[in-house]
């Protein structure tokens, strides 16, 4: 196990050329980011999940309740038990064969038979209050996280300035602000990861995983690393767009199409003008670029960056799917629903490949 940990912790992957674990340790004059920080989350991430539990209960719902939002989800299937057991254990989509003997063994009609697959899957949905009360909190935490960010990030001379994100690299001392907005924005995305097996399962379940393991792995990465600086220039561009999908998605629920087309509007806006403008002029320009000239590269800056850079493809091709969608309810001439899609999202912002325009059918 030393052995182990000996070569993933090796100095020479991390770290630039001549700086060892050493120097990175805390003194009385200075704090840099440590590993075993981020231990912190774990508790933290249990707090958010019971956080977001009294929320959705005591504040999302009535607020569901208020606009009308009903609690019932969709008809249930009569309990049978042998198409119960096909459907747990073989196919939730049984082809005409497998209908056709089901038919001679219960003796029911092929049409009695599919519907009740597909009330039994339709089952396995979230209802719309739930839906919509996972909506609000996402959106409340995202509109709290951004307007954070935005805050401190005003204060940072890297803000202005992005080569200040490499000035002094790793040598950058780890201030309190910078690591509460860490350490929370790791504790939301390992509560979403943890909530994911305790929430009804979802068709885009290992979609969603494996999203959530990348973004907490990037946090973790930038944070051990300390590219601490650039990464929350990442997050909080990333968390902007996020705010207006999750108000379009309430909306939505709450059949306000109006308010929920003009919201997916201003979201696509800032999805595409943040994503495929400000990211790469801004962000990989730095990482790239300025890091380059200033730092130089070393084996984690190349992983660093070729994540970055496979971020901007993700961009790329979720910004073509909302331009299809809207393209597509345009031409159509009338108002027409948006079909579910999941743009899962970096939800990678530095730290969220979540952008879901997932579970939203809003009206265009």
């Amino acid at each position: 196990m030393a052995g182990i940990l000996a070569w993933f912790w090796n100095e020479r992957f991390w770290l630039p050329h001549n700086v060892t674990w050493a120097d990175l340790k805390n003194t009385d004059e200075s704090t840099f980011p440590q590993a075993e920080d981020l231990y912190l989350a774990c508790p933290l991430a249990f707090c958010v999940f019971m956080i977001r539990l009294v929320f959705e209960r005591f504040i999302a719902r009535p607020c569901a309740l208020a606009l009308k939002i009903q609690a019932n989800g969709p008809q249930k299937a009569q309990p049978n038990a042998i198409l119960e057991k096909v459907f747990t254990a073989i196919t939730k989509h049984p082809d005409e064969k497998r209908l056709e003997g089901l038919s001679k063994q219960l003796d029911w009609d092929v049409r009695t038979i599919q519907r009740w697959f597909r009330q039994r899957r339709n089952q396995e949905k979230p209802s719309t209050l739930t839906r919509f009360c996972e909506s609000m909190w996402r959106f409340t935490f995202y509109l709290y996280i951004f307007t954070y960010g935005v805050r401190y990030l005003k204060k940072t001379p890297w803000l202005w300035n992005t080569r200040e994100c490499w000035y002094n690299y790793p040598y950058q001392a780890l201030t309190v602000d910078l690591h509460y907005y860490y350490i929370l924005e790791l504790s939301f995305y390992l509560s979403l990861l943890f909530s994911q097996f305790t929430d009804i399962r979802r068709k885009d379940f290992l979609l969603m995983f494996m999203h959530h393991v990348a973004t907490i792995s990037l946090i973790t990465f930038s944070y051990v690393n300390n590219m601490a600086r650039v990464g929350t220039l990442v997050m909080c561009l990333h968390d902007a767009a996020d705010v207006l999908l999750e108000a379009a998605k309430m909306a939505n629920y709450a059949k306000c199409q109006r308010l929920c087309n003009v919201l997916f509007i201003m979201f696509g806006l800032v999805f595409i003008s943040s994503r495929l403008g400000i990211y790469p002029v801004w962000i990989l320009n730095s990482t790239l670029f300025e890091s380059w000239e200033i730092v130089g590269p070393y084996p984690s800056w190349w992983v660093f960056n070729t994540l970055l850079v496979l971020l901007q493809a993700l961009h790329t091709f979720w910004s073509y799917l909302i331009v299809k969608i809207a393209c597509r309810a345009i031409s159509r001439g009338k108002p027409q629903t948006l079909d579910t899609v999941s743009l899962q999202q970096f939800q990678a912002s530095g730290t969220e490949l979540e952008c879901a325009v997932g579970q939203h059918d809003c009206a265009m």
